[in-house]
């Protein structure tokens, strides 16, 4: 049965980690369906949240490879604890003068704003989980989609459910990044 999972990796920020972690699934059958990738409030440590479609045997062999490599710090399934994500898109649509007013009145709905407006077409930016974004790509999409960009879905667990709070404290980051006295 195909589910979605989303896992969260913190990685060393070195080049050349994301080129390995993305080899892992050029294993045939697994979907990447999202990846994101960006800096910590750590500069040495980035974060990377993957949203794999495929089993739950998948999901277990894309984190027992993640945490086989070198620079991964820790990796962690997210869909077993309360979590949340969001997604950003940019969505640029045709708009005509009698079009704008309904246009603005949905973007109103789905709490997105217009960061753009050209005399044939606006730009909206939303912020939110995907269905939020889907539903209104569906809702504009007889405007006429020009282009629309995803960014990647980001995830964080809720309450103390912290990913890097180990990372902190471990070993592993005493040995790579020891901390710099004071002159």
């Amino acid at each position: 049965m195909t589910t979605r999972s989303t896992i969260t990796a913190l990685v060393e920020n070195r080049p050349g980690v994301l080129n390995r972690v993305v080899s892992i699934f050029r294993r045939p059958g697994l979907n990447l369906d999202s990846l994101t990738v960006g800096r910590t409030d750590r500069p040495e440590i980035s974060r990377m949240t993957m949203v794999l479609e495929g089993t739950k045997a998948d999901a277990e062999h894309v984190m027992r490879e993640l945490n086989r490599l070198i620079h991964v710090v820790t990796v962690e399934e997210m869909n077993g604890t309360p979590y949340v994500t969001r997604d950003l898109a940019l969505i640029k649509i045709r708009s005509t003068p009698e079009t704008k007013s309904e246009i603005v009145q949905m973007c109103g709905h789905y709490r997105a704003r217009i960061v753009d407006v050209a005399i044939a077409s606006i730009m909206i930016e939303i912020v939110g989980e995907e269905p939020e974004i889907e539903g209104l790509a569906e809702l504009l999409s007889p405007f006429g989609i020009i282009e629309m960009v995803r960014a990647g879905v980001v995830a964080m667990g809720r309450a103390e459910n912290i990913l890097d709070t180990h990372c902190e404290r471990s070993s592993w980051a005493k040995q790579r990044f020891p901390v710099e006295k004071a002159s």
